[in-house]
């Protein structure tokens, strides 16, 4: 069973499970970094049932929100569930080929699944070329902290990748990214803010 046949299948349920607990924590903490002007345009890649752009949408009245998912399944849990519907849009895409404009989004949100991107240099590449000037990358996910100087840890079966501070700021630098900081926001959950020269 490939990710997204994985993900259509858990997207029923995916709201009441521990994991939506678990993300609904982090969504809380991420708020408290998240900085946003007037009228934002932001794009939510791996926005599953679409629980973060609901919570920026309410935070930011006058946000308008882009929500990318590889599941269809899961992206129609977040269409059903949303009532702000006018200021959210869902789109069924790969993170690795967006299909938008060029600096198109002030602000672009992966929250807990850059870990599962077979090409991360490709979706970093496309994150910058969505990104507006002064736009922001927020990057949440697992970190692994290595004794040595080994960037990536790659764990089978799944294919699940662990990024440590500096790789992630290396992938950043490839694709003219700034790293703003690093900071935990539970256990080995880590934010890393980018901005866009």
């Amino acid at each position: 069973m490939d990710k997204k046949q994985l993900f259509d299948r858990w997207a029923p349920s995916y709201d009441w499970l521990f994991p939506s607990v678990f993300y609904q924590a982090i969504h809380q903490r991420l708020l408290e970094f998240t900085q946003l002007g007037d009228r934002a345009q932001v794009l939510d890649l791996g926005c599953g049932t679409g629980r973060l752009l609901y919570r920026l949408a309410e935070q930011f009245p006058s946000l308008q929100g882009t929500g990318l998912d590889l599941s269809a399944e899961m992206l129609g849990q977040a269409q059903k569930r949303q009532p702000q519907s006018s200021r959210l849009t869902y789109v069924q895409g790969d993170a690795e080929q967006l299909p938008f404009g060029e600096v198109q989004f002030d602000a672009v949100f992966n929250t807990l699944s850059f870990l599962h991107y077979r090409q991360p240099e490709q979706v970093f590449a496309e994150v910058s070329r969505v990104l507006k000037p002064a736009g922001c990358f927020y990057l949440v996910d697992l970190t692994w902290q290595p004794w040595s100087d080994t960037q990536a840890l790659l764990i089978s079966p799944g294919e699940i990748r662990l990024y440590s501070q500096k790789a992630r700021e290396q992938l950043g630098q490839q694709t003219g990214l700034i790293c703003q900081g690093h900071y935990y926001l539970l256990g080995p959950v880590m934010l890393t803010v980018f901005t866009k020269p």
